[in-house]
């Protein structure tokens, strides 16, 4: 009788640890989008192209801010790994430099750390 009660006590435990499990119950919620890393990593390193973009036609600091502001957000996106998220974030510091510097008028240097994030986006491919 022991026995039987431990097994039943057992069974509830994970019956009710299964019902309230974030991992058994996640998906993409019905309004948002979720992307597959991959896609992911291509639009953030496109909208990081679309900055630079900007930034060489000699577009105002407001519009550029705003679209690397955009590309930071949609690199939240990128989901795979730990892997992928620390070298992630490392990338997204450079952005965040990038921003920076434009704000304080080195558009040069904010250029150049732009095209080495994106190159650094695209390399997160690999790590997937």
């Amino acid at each position: 009788m022991k026995t039987l009660k431990k097994i039943a006590l057992a069974l509830c435990i994970a019956a009710s640890m299964g019902a309230v499990s974030t991992s058994v119950m996640a998906e993409g919620d019905a309004g948002r989008i979720t992307y597959a890393p991959a896609d992911a990593i291509d639009m953030v390193a496109n909208k990081v192209g679309d900055a630079i973009e900007a930034l060489t036609k000699g577009e105002e600091v407001a519009k550029v801010d705003a679209l690397i502001k955009d590309a930071l957000d949609a690199g939240k996106e990128i989901n795979a790994n730990d892997r992928v998220f620390a070298a992630r974030d490392k990338v997204n510091t450079k952005v965040k430099n990038a921003r920076k510097l434009l704000k304080d008028g080195s558009t040069q240097e904010a250029e150049a750390l732009l095209r080495d994030a994106q190159k650094g986006y695209l390399a997160l491919k690999g790590l997937i």
